[in-house]
C-alpha cells in the first residue's frame, strides 16, 4: 500500500509565500517551471505499482487542503503518486520529491490529478494490478461517466491506478480446431506477464477447418496434421502421417503442405488454402499477429502486421507484440538465425514463388 515516512513537517513561511498556483498544472515551492508535473495521459499508471502510496487522511480532499497537507511533507523515495482516502472518498495526487537518493524526501511539487468525483475505487481480488491489461479490464468493467482515475485493489491487497483506460486491439489470425488455438493462447500468456505492453484486447480471427470443409464438399480430405483433432463428414487423412497411397482427396492446408504433398507424391493436389497470412488486407489499419509455416524462426513486421513462425515461442510472440504496439522500435525485429535456418532472402524467394504460381 506504500510507505508514509513521517508526519507532515511545518512549511516555512517563505515557502508558502513563494508557492505558485499554475491552474491545473500543479503546485510547487519556488518557480521552477520546467519541473511541472505533466498532464496525465490515457492508460497512465504507477510503474511499478509500489510507486503509489495509499494513505488515510483527516482533511477535505480538495486541492487547497491537500496542498497544505502534502507540500513539504516527507514521502518515501519511490513514491510518485498518492491515493488519499477519507471515509468513502479518494483523491489521486502526483508528487515530485526534493531527492530520490535519500530514503525519504520532502514533496516540492504536487498535482491533484483527480478529486473524489473523478475517482473510482474498485475491489477486484483476482486482478494483477501490475499488469496493464488486467488493470484496464478491471477498470472498464466498472466504467462510469465522469470518472478519469480508477484505483484497483487487486491480488495480495495491492493497489494501482489507471487513468482513462483504453484497449489497443490486436487481431490474431489462427487456424481452428484445436480450440483454443495455440497462437491465441500463447499471446494471452504474453499479455498476462509483460508489464511494458499497453492494455490489449485480443480478438480471434479464426480460420475454421470445419467451415472450410462444409463450404467445399469432398469425398475425402487431407489435413496437415493430427493435432487438429478434426472429424469431418467424410474420411480424413493427415499429411504428417505420410499416407502410403495417394488418393483423390482435397487438401485443406497451407503452402508448406502443398510442398510436402509434391515431395511425397510428385504432384499438386486440389487445395483450399488456410494460410492466416493471406487473410491480411494491407490497407487494414488494425494491428494483426499471424503465423506462417514458411517462417522457421524470428519475426517479421511490416505496417500493422507481425508474422511469427508456425511453431512460435513466447519470446517471438512477445517481440512481435512489443513492436506492433510501439513498445520496442522496429529495428528490434531482426532475428538471430540459428544454424540450419533459412535466410531472409530464401524466405522472400519462397513467398515470391507462391505469389507467382
Amino acid at each position: 500500500m506504500g510507505i508514509d515516512c513521517l508526519p507532515a513537517v511545518p512549511i516555512d513561511t517563505a515557502v508558502v509565500v513563494a508557492m505558485t498556483v499554475r491552474g491545473a498544472a500543479g503546485l510547487q515551492s519556488g518557480g521552477d517551471t520546467d519541473a511541472l508535473i505533466p498532464d496525465p495521459v490515457p492508460n497512465m499508471m504507477a510503474r511499478p505499482y509500489g510507486c503509489l502510496s495509499v494513505q488515510e487522511v483527516d482533511v477535505a480532499l480538495t486541492e487547497t487542503s491537500l496542498t497544505s497537507l502534502l507540500l513539504g511533507r516527507e514521502v518515501y523515495w519511490q513514491t510518485d503518486y498518492l491515493a488519499l482516502r477519507r471515509a468513502d472518498e479518494v483523491a489521486l495526487v502526483a508528487v515530485r520529491k526534493a531527492s530520490t537518493k535519500d530514503l525519504c524526501s520532502p514533496v516540492v511539487e504536487l498535482r491533484v490529478l483527480a478529486e473524489p468525483r473523478r475517482v473510482a475505487w474498485i475491489a477486484s481480488p483476482t486482478t494483477d494490478v501490475g499488469n496493464p491489461t488486467a488493470l484496464a479490464l478491471a477498470a472498464l468493467r466498472h466504467a462510469r461517466r465522469g470518472v478519469r482515475a480508477y484505483l484497483v485493489q487487486g491480488r495480495y491487497e495491492h493497489v494501482n491506478f489507471i487513468w482513462q483506460p483504453a484497449l489497443t486491439r490486436v487481431r490474431i489470425s489462427e487456424v481452428v480446431p484445436p480450440e483454443p488455438p495455440k497462437l491465441f493462447a500463447m499471446t494471452q500468456q504474453v499479455v498476462a506477464f509483460d508489464e511494458d505492453l499497453p492494455p490489449i484486447e485480443l480478438v480471434l480471427d479464426a480460420v475454421d477447418l470445419l467451415d472450410l470443409a462444409a463450404d467445399h464438399p469432398a469425398k475425402r480430405y487431407l489435413l496437415p496434421c493430427r493435432g487438429s483433432g478434426v472429424q469431418l463428414h467424410a474420411p480424413v487423412e493427415f499429411l504428417d502421417t505420410r499416407p502410403a497411397v495417394r488418393r483423390d482427396w482435397l487438401l485443406i492446408g497451407c503452402e508448406q503442405s502443398r510442398r510436402l504433398h509434391r515431395h511425397f507424391y510428385g504432384d499438386d493436389p486440389k487445395r483450399i488454402d488456410i494460410c492466416p497470412r493471406r487473410r491480411v488486407d494491407r490497407g487494414d489499419p488494425e494491428l494483426r499477429l499471424v503465423k506462417c509455416c514458411l517462417r522457421e524462426r524470428g519475426i517479421e513486421v511490416g505496417g500493422h502486421t507481425a508474422v511469427v513462425p508456425w511453431g512460435a515461442n513466447l519470446d517471438e510472440i512477445r517481440g512481435a507484440l512489443r513492436i506492433l504496439t510501439g513498445v520496442d522500435p522496429p529495428a528490434a525485429k531482426s532475428p538471430v538465425h540459428r544454424t540450419g535456418d533459412r535466410t531472409d532472402r530464401q524466405h522472400r524467394q519462397i513467398h515470391e514463388e507462391d505469389v507467382n504460381r
